[in-house]
């Protein structure tokens, strides 16, 4: 039967030996280890360090590499790795071929021995070490007494160890960590910034997914979909952090890039727009960045902003590539035509961008009423000051009047400022909080293929404003971009728009803003 906990008690007059000291340490040692025990399983503590990760040291000889890290094991003692640390397995010592486990334990030494030489009955050991061993051995780990690291199948005769080529599935001479324990690590440290950011992206990657998945068919989509479901639930149990947010968004990007193929084997007419062209680039980078786990709130908040790109990417094209969307708006009930208030129905986002009408009261896209709220014209000095226009810190401005045509060969001619580099600001009036808006642009298309940040109110929001491709024929493009409805807080906001793009600038003619109804 396991000894009550007793804590020492000083009180006056109380004279204490070594005994009552050290019991007093033990008590405290004993504690924490019972805590461990209770509260955390054991293994590899993630998120610390190097993660105690083996890896080869790529000079074709039988060494590894240890990495730094933080391990309990099961009788709950603390084993912290400071440093990396070179282990060599020397085949002399074992009967090959067979499996060798690295294991890590914990050990403690006496150290700091002091000896009085006035009375050399007092002497001894001022301090306990709390280390740790790194050894090889052929039989399975103690799970009491040992946290495993990685485990080889070594061949007689081998000369070397590599990493995994396929960490699923590890070949012989290979490192594999299949086995390694992580230990449980309760709670979630991320900032409620972060946390909200990555529930808005969420909320975007679910609408492009739920599209490609159940219109278009694409299987990955499907699969990928059900990832980044499953991770919005892990996020509400408040468990998610930096010790393992990096593998969820690991998973969601291995099979965001499945969509990548699937689409280019099957979907050739997607996989050669470019926006999907985009979407793979933006996918690409932000599966690097997911490997290289850098475990820090700027590599979190970078690889959220290359998905938003992703997903901008393939949301701008989701209309041009819909099914039989016009019928469907029939099937519904919605109006095919323009009515007496000016109102036009059945159009799509993609359409907004080559419109050479002019714009009317109220626009119906995608089957949704977007009412006419607030415009600016630009270079109208009475328009541009009703609404703080302005330019900052731009590399270069200037002004221009262009007579150009839409695609359907509609000329029309308009005033208008560009700036390279810097921002443009401007206030948007006359607003019901929480619903969403629609800003559109007119813009020369010449230049384009330029990337801009949004700021609302001084929040930079997650999707960017990708302006893709480019037109020197047909010129003018009308080029939306939505504000989500949890940034329109006030009926009136401030609009920045930051120049991403090196060499680029961004053209400006005029604004037609839209609230959804």
């Amino acid at each position: 039967m396991a000894k009550p906990f007793k804590r020492i008690n000083f009180f006056k007059g109380f004279l204490t030996t070594e005994q009552d000291w050290n019991d007093a340490e033990t008590y405290h040692v004993e504690k924490r280890a019972l805590h461990n025990r209770m509260f955390h399983a054991p293994g590899v503590v993630p998120g610390t360090g190097d993660e105690l990760r083996v890896t080869s040291r790529g000079r074709g000889d039988l060494s590894v590499e240890v990495g730094s890290g933080y391990a309990i094991d099961a009788m709950g003692h603390d084993i912290l790795v400071h440093e990396k640390q070179i282990k060599t397995l020397n085949p002399a010592d074992f009967k090959l071929p067979q499996t060798i486990y690295l294991v890590l334990r914990y050990v403690e030494k006496l150290t700091d021995f002091i000896a009085y030489k006035e009375n050399l009955d007092y002497q001894g050991h001022r301090r306990v070490e709390e280390g740790h061993k790194l050894e090889f051995s052929i039989v399975e780990p103690d799970v009491q007494h040992e946290v495993e690291l990685c485990r080889i199948y070594l061949e007689k005769g081998a000369k070397r160890v590599t990493d995994a080529r396929d960490p699923h599935s590890p070949g012989s001479n290979e490192i594999d960590a299949r086995f390694v324990r992580r230990a449980g690590v309760a709670g979630q440290r991320l900032s409620p910034l972060l946390v909200w950011r990555l529930y808005e992206i969420i909320a975007l990657e679910k609408r492009v997914l739920a599209y490609l998945g159940r219109v278009k068919k694409i299987i990955a989509a499907q699969d990928a979909l059900h990832a980044v479901i499953t991770l919005e639930m892990l996020l509400k149990t408040a468990y998610v952090d930096h010790s393992n947010i990096w593998d969820l968004l690991h998973i969601i990007a291995e099979l965001e890039w499945d969509i990548v193929y699937e689409v280019e084997g099957r979907v050739p007419d997607l996989s050669a727009m470019e926006q999907f062209k985009g979407f793979k680039r933006n996918v690409e980078i932000l599966r690097g960045q997911v490997l290289d786990r850098r475990r820090t709130d700027d590599a979190l908040d970078n690889v959220m902003r290359y998905q938003a790109m992703a997903c901008e990417a393939i949301e701008s094209i989701l209309d041009s590539i819909r099914p039989e969307i016009e019928d469907l708006r029939v099937l519904d009930g919605a109006a095919t035509a323009e009515d007496s208030a000016g109102e036009l129905a059945g159009i799509a986002m993609e359409d907004i961008k080559v419109r050479s009408e002019p714009f009317t009261d109220k626009l119906i896209v995608d089957g949704k009423t977007w009412v006419l709220v607030d415009q600016i014209d630009v270079l109208d000095k009475e328009s541009e000051a009703a609404h703080d226009f302005a330019i900052h810190g731009a590399e270069d401005t200037y002004r221009t009047r262009q007579k150009l045509r839409y695609p359907d060969g509609t000329v029309i001619e308009d005033s208008g400022i560009a700036h390279e580099g810097g921002s443009s600001e401007f206030k948007i009036k006359n607003l019901t909080p929480h619903h969403a808006v629609m800003m559109i642009r007119r813009m020369d298309y010449v230049h384009g293929d330029y990337q801009a940040e949004i700021h609302v109110n001084g929040q930079r929001l997650d999707r960017i404003l990708n302006c893709d491709g480019e037109d020197r024929k047909y010129r003018w493009r009308n080029w939306p971009y939505v504000i989500p409805a949890q940034h329109i807080s006030t009926a009136q906001i401030t609009v920045k728009q930051v120049m991403l793009t090196a060499d680029r600038d961004i053209n400006m003619f005029r604004y037609w803003f839209y609230q959804l109804q």
